[in-house]
């Protein structure tokens, strides 16, 4: 009994060393040997390859030029729409060519999208910087960014269209937000 008990406390022993190595050894690189508790379902241990893009996707940089992206994209499309659907007004219908048509797309394409470009881009960054600020991510941060962006883009017209704005940026942004979470 003796031998079996020295010999679970000598393998015991070199466990705990090579555990203690493992965890406390900054030279020793954990991989798959990390011991991480199970009870409550598995645990995904991230590389720090996966950690570095998860980090860039969440920046806010990177939210940003989605925004204005996504937000050009959108744009162009409304304007496409817009330009396909509203015909030229100053011009008779006898003297439109082919040319002037697809020059007005463009023209309402590159405007709509440059607009609805700026609105994300302003949008997103407002909110990433609050949310950085505040160091939470709820429902707050959405209706304070849409306000901010809302004044911003309606104080261009005044005062009086800045604060309307701002009340109708939040309200729409507060609404999107509740019906996507």
């Amino acid at each position: 009994m003796e031998t079996g008990n020295n010999i679970q406390t000598q393998n015991s022993k070199f466990d705990y060393r090579e555990l203690s190595a493992m965890l406390l050894d900054p030279s020793i690189r954990l991989n798959n040997k990390i011991i991480v508790p199970t009870s409550l379902g598995t645990n995904i241990i991230k590389t720090k390859d996966e950690l570095r893009v998860e980090a860039a996707f969440n920046s806010c940089t990177f939210k940003v030029m989605m925004s204005t992206v996504g937000g050009f994209g959108v744009g162009a499309f409304m304007g496409l729409i817009s330009a396909s659907m509203d015909p030229q007004t100053g011009i008779a219908v006898e003297k439109q060519t082919v040319r002037g048509i697809l020059k007005d797309f463009k023209v309402r394409t590159l405007g709509y999208g440059k607009n609805f470009a700026i609105i994300g881009a302003l949008f997103s960054a407002v909110e990433c910087s609050i949310e950085t600020h505040r160091g939470r991510s709820d429902w707050k941060n959405v209706t304070l960014s849409g306000g901010i962006t809302g004044a911003l883009i309606g104080m261009r017209a005044g005062v009086k269209a800045g604060i309307v704005s701002a009340a109708g940026f939040a309200a729409f942004s507060s609404i999107i937000e509740y019906y996507m979470h």
